[in-house]
């Protein structure tokens, strides 16, 4: 398929240290690039980081994406960041303290931050805004200007530049809007509102949904199935989002049902398909070896349900997932459960 980019939307060209060189950050720093910007592309390993410059490609998580000219991989955090105008971080969920950590000695009064993380915090079931407000020193007294990226994408069509959507959430209108601009071409399309937590939640509780999809499509309980958990998945992730002070227009939004859909209904999701292999009958850790990449769903599982519980929220569908997924609950027998739920009004 070829796609036109749209040369009528010129933006002020950037320097962007790109933290994290898995397969959404290569994604992620490609598109950057590909825009005009120049770009630092910074990952832990130095093997690594010399493979991408060599190869100019990341071949062992974004093969065949070329790199443009202006993406440049760096070994070393403090040269990334002293170079930049702004910082992208893009880490699993789990790792994303300790890089706040790293580096926030790093930033100068003018560096704003912005993640494209999904998830929850291990243990304190933060979520991402959260965690960089315990990590990042303010800036002459006020919190260092932060947003959010989220939305329905995968690496491999953002990398080979395909038609995609998402949406950056920050509270600083004029950190949105040139982040919208560092991205957007017309081909990658970018959105923009206030609701960082909502797009925080959206962006955790997609994941334990799709493991759901995967164990009922593996299961081959068709098509009616998935679209029942589909929705009411949505009416979940809705409940515990307006409780934790997200806007209901941001769940219908990109990043909410737009990557709810993606996630559960494409097998190169990743939490899709650990569902899929539960219902083959693996156990979860031969499926993450499987799947060979982080599943952010089966950890955050245990995080949104412990929200859950904490903010009275019910969430049949999540909590089915997490008994299978940490309790040894057998997939047919989650099933089973909701199943056996006794009848509601579809508004509750």
């Amino acid at each position: 398929m070829t796609v036109t980019r749209n040369e009528q939307r010129p933006h002020s060209k950037s320097c962007i240290a790109v933290l994290g060189a898995g397969s959404w950050g290569t994604a992620l720093a490609i598109q950057l690039a590909r825009n005009g910007n120049d770009v630092k592309l910074w990952a832990r390993d130095a093997g690594a980081v010399a493979d991408m410059a060599g190869a100019r490609e990341n071949r062992r998580y974004l093969a065949d994406c070329a790199f443009p000219a202006t993406l440049v991989p760096e070994p070393d955090m403090a040269v990334a960041v002293a170079a930049a105008d702004d910082v992208l971080v893009v880490v699993p969920s789990h790792a994303l303290r300790e890089t706040l950590i790293a580096l926030n000695p790093l930033l100068v009064d003018h560096q704003r931050v912005i993640w494209a993380t999904k998830g929850l915090e291990p243990e304190s079931a933060l979520l991402a805004h959260q965690v960089a407000a315990e990590t990042l020193d303010p800036v002459n007294g006020e919190p260092r200007i932060i947003a959010a990226l989220s939305g329905p994408s995968f690496a491999k069509e953002v990398g080979q530049g395909m038609p995609t959507a998402v949406t950056v959430a920050s509270h600083n209108d004029a950190f949105a809007q040139a982040m919208a601009g560092a991205f957007h071409d017309g081909v990658f399309r970018v959105y923009t509102t206030n609701d960082i937590v909502g797009v925080g939640v959206g962006g955790a509780v997609k994941n334990v949904l799709a493991i759901a999809v995967g164990i009922s499509d593996g299961l081959g309980y068709g098509a009616n199935a998935r679209a029942l958990l589909i929705t009411r998945g949505l009416s979940e992730m809705m409940r515990l989002g307006e409780k934790l002070g997200g806007e209901r227009e941001t769940f219908t939004g990109m990043a909410g049902l737009g990557d709810l859909l993606l996630t559960c209904t494409d097998d190169q999701s990743r939490n899709r398909r650990m569902g899929l292999a539960l219902a083959a009958g693996a156990d979860v850790e031969s499926a993450q070896r499987d799947i060979q990449q982080v599943v952010e769903g089966v950890r955050v599982a245990r995080e949104v349900n412990r929200i859950a519980d904490q903010m009275g929220v019910e969430m049949p569908i999540a909590r089915q997932a997490y008994r299978v997924l940490h309790e040894g609950v057998a997939p047919r027998e989650a099933v089973r459960r909701l199943t056996d739920r006794p009848f509601r009004a579809e508004k509750d």
